[in-house]
């Protein structure tokens, strides 16, 4: 039978594509808040990097109710690299509300997001949202997506999904494009009525799944997840079915709902609902609480593999441990093991006492790990992301992906030239009216490494780019990562503006007059292929004739300070960035100068067989 009274549905997007400030509107309109009171925007990003980076990186819930229904909604990210929250949420609903952008249409996420939703058979409702847009292609989009559906495999039901037209900033939703509203009861009445309530078997024994994995001062860790059969009563025990096949006893302390954004401790809880459990200290993501006499495992959350790594190691330059709380290997092993244990689309292999291969969907996802570490106060040093390949049939096979690409029309040269260089190949090329051009190529993984960056910087910042994942190919060939060679400091001591004037000309400056620099510390990008030791110490050299301030007046252009992300785009195979909560240095592995090749190590970009027979 199927419950009524409940609703469970995520919003799934394209990232940007208004997932949050819709989340917003529903909540504004059903009467979570307030009348008085002040609600900030994008109130589910309360993570302080999503509301920095303007993007949604973990899955959240919440609930409101509408008449006699409880609605459960989960706020799912919309970027690539972070489709593992969004694969198992959709375990734990019944139904899906897709956004897509009235001018942009369907992206790659949208085709993933989709994609996972019609493998799990769930119906859609559709939202063509910011529809006041000046660009707005409704119609068009629409048909797009009657496409996408049929592309997917979609079945006579799903493709017989309501569509909506909304204005999620205004909190405006309509059945008819040309029929303006100004509110979203159509939307929540088409929510009730088009989505299922979930399947339950009152009779059952209790079966509980976790899907994600929370943490609270006062009650320890929070297992988020569906009640899928039976119920469950607070202070009671029950077995715990873990992943590796074993069974333990455990106690659920408390149980937590929603209401709104707020959780709200409740005495039981019954299948079909979404709840928190606390009490359970060594729970894990995809593992089941169950009856304590007759308990029975749900198959395991499965979750497509990751497709890039990064070396993560103790930091052990000349500075470490001055800016650091947790330093030593034992704190960033047990931090590190957590992530892995939070978050099941990353995996962890020890390859040292002092480092960690971390295995990610994308380079966004590691910078994002690695910049909440930061903020918590670890420090570390990290190598160059670098692709997962796979053996088959005799030949290596890498990650690829399908990249789309929306430029203005002046700059399909200089990016078609790029992207040729990093081994795409181009499916279709679309004009749109606006003399904007939408590309679509497949391009190795490797690929994409450091391209982005690049990519703005040829578009003067009007270029949009996504990627999705689309399978294994073989070997593409050599990929070289990085025209230029590093500046690389040749000693310790304070860099001075007498020393960066006379250098200036043979790049650009990472590091600006006053700061402090070690020897084989990078100090820029030097305008050749090849590294380039430095003094940038040198201070003017003053006699009996000549006065410091009697000379050629020094003018410094200002230095290009890398952040997080540009830093992990812009080193090289030799080279790593030096991570801690007040810096972000790029370094060299060899710091000696003496014991140095100048030569860049970006050429050496071959199969790992290869590589391993080079060595």
């Amino acid at each position: 039978m199927r419950r009524s009274d409940i609703r469970n549905l995520a919003i799934v997007a394209h990232v940007d594509h208004g997932k949050t400030t819709l989340v917003d509107a529903m909540l504004r309109q059903s009467g979570v808040f307030r009348a008085n009171e002040q609600v900030i925007d994008r109130v589910m990003d309360s993570n302080a990097l999503e509301r920095e980076r303007g993007i949604t990186i973990m899955a959240k819930n919440t609930s409101i109710l509408w008449g006699e229904t409880r609605i459960n909604i989960v706020d799912t990210p919309g970027h690539s690299d972070f489709g593992g929250e969004v694969e198992r949420t959709l375990s734990m609903v019944d139904g899906v509300l897709l956004l897509v952008d009235a001018c942009e249409g369907p992206l790659p996420q949208t085709r993933f997001v989709l994609k996972k939703a019609l493998e799990s058979n769930l119906p859609a409702i559709l939202c063509i949202n910011k529809i006041d847009r000046a660009d707005a292609r409704a119609p068009e989009v629409l048909d797009e997506v009657y496409d996408l559906f049929i592309d997917l495999g979609a079945n006579e039901s799903q493709l017989d999904f309501p569509v909506l037209y909304t204005q999620a900033r205004a909190g405006t939703a309509s059945l008819k494009l040309d029929a303006p509203s100004e509110n979203l009861v159509p939307l929540f009445d088409a929510i009730v009525a088009h989505l299922p309530g979930p399947e339950v078997d009152p009779d059952a024994t209790l079966q509980f799944q976790v899907n994600n994995i929370d943490y609270d001062d006062y009650v320890g860790r929070l297992a988020v997840g569906r009640i899928i059969a039976g119920s469950m009563t607070a202070s009671q025990n029950y077995s715990l079915c873990r992943r590796d096949g074993k069974t333990v006893t455990c106690k659920v302390a408390h149980i937590y709902g929603w209401q709104g954004l707020t959780r709200v401790e409740r005495n039981t809880a019954s299948a079909g609902e979404i709840v928190i459990v606390a009490g359970v200290e060594d729970i894990a993501i995809g593992e089941t609480i169950a009856d304590l006499e007759n308990p029975r495992a749900l198959p395991p959350i499965r979750i497509d593999e990751p497709t890039v790594a990064m070396t993560f190691s103790v930091n052990n330059a000349p500075w470490a441990g001055r800016e650091g709380d947790f330093v030593t290997s034992r704190k960033l092993g047990e931090r590190i093991e957590f992530e892995a244990r939070k978050n099941v689309s990353t995996r962890v292999e020890q390859l040292s006492p002092e480092s960690w291969r971390v295995m990610g969907r994308g380079e966004l996802q590691l910078a994002v790990i690695i910049e909440t570490m930061r903020r918590e106060g670890y420090e570390m040093q990290v190598s160059k992301p670098t692709v997962i390949t796979k053996q088959a049939d005799g030949q290596v096979l890498e990650p690829m992906e399908m990249l789309v690409i929306d430029i203005p029309s002046e700059y399909i040269g200089t990016v078609t030239q790029m992207l040729s260089t990093r081994k795409a190949k181009m499916r279709t090329m679309v004009t749109h009216m606006s003399n904007r051009v939408r590309l679509e190529y497949d391009i190795p993984a490797r690929g994409l490494i450091g391209f982005r960056g690049r990519f703005l910087e040829s578009t003067r910042g009007n270029g949009l780019m996504n990627t999705l994942f689309n399978g294994y190919a073989p070997w593409s060939g050599t990929i070289r990562s990085r025209a230029n060679g590093a500046m690389i400091s040749d000693r310790e001591g304070v860099s001075t503006p007498y020393a960066i004037f006379h250098l200036q000309e043979r790049g650009i400056f990472f590091v600006g007059p006053g700061e402090p620099v070690y020897e084989g510390m990078i100090v820029g990008e030097y305008a050749r292929e090849i590294n380039l030791p430095v003094n940038v110490c040198r201070e003017k050299k003053l006699s009996n004739m000549r006065a410091t301030g009697h000379d050629e007046a020094i003018r410094l252009s200002p230095a290009r300070v890398p952040t997080l992300d540009a830093a992990l785009e812009w080193i090289d195979e030799e080279e790593l960035v030096e991570v801690t909560p007040k810096s972000v240095r790029l370094r060299n592995r060899v710091l000696k100068t003496g014991l140095r090749n100048k030569h860049r190590a970006g050429y050496i970009d071959a199969p790992p067989s290869e590589m391993a027979e080079t060595n």
